[in-house]
Formats: C-alpha cells, sequence, structure tokens
C-alpha cells in the first residue's frame, strides 16, 4: 500500500515531546495534549522507543486505550533499544541528543539494527503502546551528525539486519509500511539507490522546512517521488525555530537562523498570518510530501497547528517570499498549484 493510501490525513502527531523533551511534562498535561489531537481529527500518531527512554510510548499506549484500534494508524522506530538496564540520564552519549530527553526515563539505550535487536523492538513497542499492530515502523537515526563516519557501519548492520526484518514483516502483513525515520538525507539516498530491499518512503525531521530544505529538495525528493514513494516531514517548525523558540537542530540557533525566522516572520506579519501556516503549508506543497508531524505538549499547540493548515494564505506572500529568496527557486509552493 503507498504511503499516502495509508496515512489518514495530512497532519499527523509527532510524540517527541511526550517524551518530557526538554522539560518534565506532568501526566495530565501530556494526556490532555492527546486528547486533543483526538478530539481535532488527528488519526497519525509517530512515536519512537527513544522518546524519553519509552516514556512517550507509554503515555501514547495509555491516552488510546480503549479508541477503535482501526480508526487511527501507529508509527513506531527500531534502531534505538530501550533496555531494562537502569543507568545515570546525564552520562548518556546520544549525540546532538544528548539534552533532549534527559527529563525522560533512566533506561538505558543502545544503538542496534540487527534483525534480533529489530524483532525485539517492535514486540517491546507493542506493549508499551497497548495495541496488537503497528502500521508503519521507520528504522531509526542512521544519521552522519550524530555518529560521525560510524553511521555507514550503522546503515550496513541495518542492510542486513532491520531491512531485512521489515521488508518481511510487510510482506507477511505483519506492518504495512516501513522506511527511514532520520534527520539527514545521506541514508535516505542510500536506501534509494540499492535494488532491495523496497522501502515505503521515508520520515525526514529537520530537512524539509522553511529554514533548511535546499538539500532535501535537490538530492531526494525527485527520486522519491519517481519511485512512487512518499515523505513525511517531521519536525516542520525546525525545533521551534521557526515559531520564534531558541532551539535550531537541538542546539542554540544560529545568528544566521535568527535573522531568516525574522525575515520570514515580518512578511508573515505583513500579510496577517501565522507562521506555522507558512510552514506547514511550505512542506505540503511538495508532492513528495505525504503529510507533516508537529510535536506538541500543550492542548493549545493542537488547535494551532491545525487552523494553520486551514490558513487562506495570499498568493502574494508566496510570490515575495521567493522573490526575497527565502527559499530556495525551486521549492514548489502552495501558489504553484493554484
Amino acid at each position: 500500500m503507498a504511503l499516502k493510501d495509508l496515512l489518514p490525513g495530512k497532519l499527523g502527531f509527532g510524540t517527541a515531546p511526550l517524551g518530557n523533551m526538554f522539560r518534565d511534562i506532568p501526566e495530565q498535561e501530556a494526556r490532555a495534549t492527546v486528547d486533543a489531537a483526538w478530539n481535532d481529527g488527528i488519526r497519525y500518531f509517530d512515536n519512537a522507543p527513544f522518546y524519553g527512554a519509552g516514556l512517550a510510548e507509554i503515555r501514547m499506549g495509555e491516552a488510546l486505550a480503549g479508541r477503535p484500534r482501526q480508526d487511527y494508524v501507529i508509527s513506531t522506530k527500531v534502531g534505538r533499544l530501550v533496555l531494562d538496564e537502569i543507568e545515570e540520564v546525564s552520562a548518556r552519549d546520544l549525540g546532538e541528543k544528548g539534552e533532549v530527553f534527559k527529563y525522560g526515563r533512566s533506561n538505558k539505550i543502545v544503538n542496534d539494527y540487527s534483525a534480533d535487536a529489530t524483532l525485539r523492538s517492535i514486540e517491546d513497542s507493542l506493549k508499551r503502546l497497548k495495541t496488537d499492530q503497528i502500521e508503519i515502523v521507520w528504522v531509526h537515526d542512521i544519521a552522519q551528525d550524530f555518529y560521525g563516519d560510524e553511521w555507514l557501519s550503522m546503515f550496513e548492520s541495518a542492510r542486513k539486519g532491520a531491512f531485512k526484518v521489515l521488508d518481511r514483516l510487510r510482506d507477511e502483513g505483519v506492518i504495512k509500511a516501513w522506511g527511514l525515520g532520520v534527520n539527514r538525507v545521506e541514508p535516505i539516498e542510500l536506501l534509494l539507490d540499492l535494488a532491495e530491499p523496497q522501502p515505503d518512503g521515508f520520515l525526514l525531521a529537520g530537512r524539509y522546512t522553511l529554514l533548511d530544505h535546499q538539500h532535501a529538495l535537490q538530492r531526494v525528493m525527485p527520486k522519491v517521488q519517481q519511485q512512487g514513494l512518499g515523505i513525511v516531514v517531521g519536525g516542520p517548525y525546525s525545533s521551534g525555530a521557526l515559531v520564534g523558540g531558541p532551539n535550531f537542530e537541538y542546539a542554540p540557533a544560529p545568528a544566521a537562523i535568527i535573522q531568516k525566522v525574522a525575515k520570514i516572520k515580518a512578511l508573515a506579519d505583513q500579510y496577517g498570518i501565522n507562521i506555522k501556516a507558512a510552514g506547514l503549508q511550505f512542506a505540503l506543497a511538495n508532492p513528495a510530501v505525504v503529510a507533516v508531524i508537529p510535536g506538541a505538549s500543550k492542548p493549545g499547540r493542537i488547535a494551532e497547528d491545525s487552523a494553520a493548515l486551514k490558513t487562506v494564505v495570499p498568493a502574494d506572500f508566496w510570490h515575495q517570499l521567493r522573490h526575497e529568496q527565502l527559499v530556495h527557486p525551486d521549492a514548489p509552493l502552495p501558489v504553484d498549484q493554484r
């Protein structure tokens, strides 16, 4: 099944914040956020064991318990395996995400893309999510910036292990789709060039946003579309930088990014639109993109995302955005489809 046909809508919910991303989120607030997403009609929920060392999956399982299982789609990830062993969170070596989930659970996390670890990870996720089915599985964080040159050996391990397992599980009907869940374009390029196995699509976080999209636009989007696959865009607000947050790529935003945000916001203010509308609609304008999954940890954020997709953005805004070189000249814009 094509990824676009599997997903129930253009707007999904990224659950990373429910893993206590950057702060200790009260249980009641996390539950209210998922309830708000459900009440707003969102039916696609993306998870990962890595998010708070299983915390996000546990919260999602509790929040969705009792909902009709046929009414929603779940994706989760493999490759970052959560163990029962407890460790000092501050001592974890998690690359650039080291500080992101310091308020999550203290369970040990290891990188393991083998076949056995893939099967164990899925089994553990099923338990945490309190479900008997996971529709989509992404292979998580085979990414250059996290591990230096080691990512190539991780990719090879996944090719021999996780990729083959997930290909088989899809063919057997255990899952419906699989691909990579990454925030770099290099692993996607490498997998697209392989004759087999054949993924169904990719979750690309932070690489197709108003603030950073050139590499994805030029290096992976055309091939994805040509091969009939799909891209789910994660992190459409660039770790919050696009909407005025202090972080870009899980770290303090550099001056160039802050300046670009200010220019885009000034333009959005000029046309009376919320910058979230520009961010979400920009991502969805690319024909390779099948959904966006902004994260949220407060119920009000859900309403903002939903409203952003429904906002009528003036054509002149998009024309001026391109004229002022705030987007790549080849990037598809909503105005191009009118």
